[in-house]
C-alpha cells in the first residue's frame, strides 16, 4: 500500500528491520533510510551531504531534497517528502533519468575537486545516447555541450 505520511525517528544507527511508515535519521552516520513508499518493501538510502540529499527539520517534521527517484528499484516510484508527507511526483522517462545521474555526477565531480574529462560524460549514459544525442532532446544536453566546449 501506498504511503502517504512517514514519521521521523532520529537514531543513532539504522536498525536491521526497517517498520514500514518511518523514516530513520542518523546524524553520526549522515543517512536517511526507509521503505520505498510505493509498498514494494525495498529499502531506501538516502546518504545527507551537499551533493546528495539535504534533510531539514522544522521541530515538528522532517523534509528532504531533492525527490526520491527510486529508478533502479522495479516500482520506479518517485516522491517528494515534505513536511513528514510523501508527494507523488510523475514517472520520469529513461532520458530524464541519465540527464539527472550525469548532473548529479557532475556536481559530486565538481563539489570534490575531482577533474572530469568530456569522454568520462558518456560513461554514464545509456549505449542509445551520448552527449550529442541529448543536446537534441534536451535543455541539459544543451549543458552538456557547453561544458564539452570548454574543455577543448
Amino acid at each position: 500500500m501506498r504511503q502517504q505520511r512517514l514519521t521521523h525517528k532520529f537514531v543513532e544507527t539504522i536498525p536491521e528491520e526497517l517498520d514500514s511508515g518511518f523514516i530513520y535519521i542518523s546524524i553520526p552516520y549522515t543517512t536517511s533510510v526507509h521503505l520505498c513508499c510505493c509498498g514494494c518493501g525495498l529499502e531506501v538510502v538516502t546518504p545527507l551531504s551537499l551533493t546528495d540529499w539535504e534533510l531539514s527539520f522544522n521541530g515538528e517534521s522532517v523534509s528532504l531534497s531533492p525527490s526520491i527517484g527510486n529508478w533502479g528499484f522495479s516500482c520506479r516510484s518517485h516522491y517528494w517528502i515534505k513536511n513528514n508527507k510523501v508527494k507523488w511526483a510523475g514517472s520520469m522517462s529513461s532520458q530524464q533519468i541519465n540527464d539527472v545521474r550525469l548532473r548529479d555526477r557532475i556536481a559530486k565531480e565538481k563539489k570534490y575537486d575531482r577533474n572530469i574529462e568530456p569522454d568520462d560524460l558518456s560513461t554514464t549514459l545509456t549505449k542509445q545516447q551520448t552527449p550529442s544525442t541529448i543536446g537534441k532532446t534536451s535543455v541539459f544536453g544543451q549543458f552538456i555541450k557547453v561544458i564539452k566546449s570548454l574543455w577543448k
